[in-house]
């Protein structure tokens, strides 16, 4: 495996090689890997990314239970001045194997409860990377309109109540009385 092809976070959790009591899972990055982390984000920058996972067998797959913070910085939407968000996010997943008794034939109803919240991951293997879970729960929890406290567009001064300006304002209100004219 070269440099390149290397996972970002080494989450990979072995189903059969786990104790019957679990294991704790930490994830904790370098410069580097912070790095990578706010380039596959899409943020300036990403200081601090910290988890610890605490996996227990369950049903022949996992539970994935614990926390992630996080510290990111990304642009202001008004001023494109620098915002720091720290991110503080629980963790409860279930990782099951695909039941094939139950698996649909072509045609047949399949009821899925949206709202379930204990709605499981289906895992293919004796491996679980718990890496996917870690990116996800960052990336759903960044602010996708980061703003300053106090920051709006009408704290820059610009013209927001929908009358134009400028220089082609003018030309349009007398367009507008040349109109009424006639």
């Amino acid at each position: 495996m070269s440099q390149s092809d290397a996972p970002i976070l080494d989450a990979i959790v072995r189903i059969d090689r786990l104790p019957a009591s679990g294991r704790s899972v930490k994830v904790a990055t370098d410069t580097q890997k912070r790095a990578e982390l706010a380039q596959i984000l899409k943020v300036d920058a990403v200081e601090v990314f910290d988890a610890n996972l605490t996996v227990t067998p369950l049903r022949g797959g996992i539970r994935a239970l614990g926390h992630l913070s996080a510290r990111v910085v990304q642009s202001s939407v008004v001023s494109f001045e620098p915002v720091y968000q720290d991110i503080e996010e629980a963790i409860d997943r279930v990782f099951l194997p695909q039941d094939t008794e139950k698996v649909a034939t072509p045609g047949s109803e399949v009821f899925v409860d949206l709202e379930d919240d204990d709605f499981p991951d289906h895992i293919d293997g004796p491996e679980v990377d718990l890496s996917a879970l870690l990116l996800e729960t960052i990336g759903l929890a960044i602010d996708p309109y980061p703003r300053r406290p106090g920051e709006s567009v009408e704290s820059l001064g610009l013209n927001v109540d929908g009358e134009a300006s400028g220089p082609f304002a003018a030309l349009t209100k007398l367009k507008k009385s040349t109109d009424i004219d006639q």
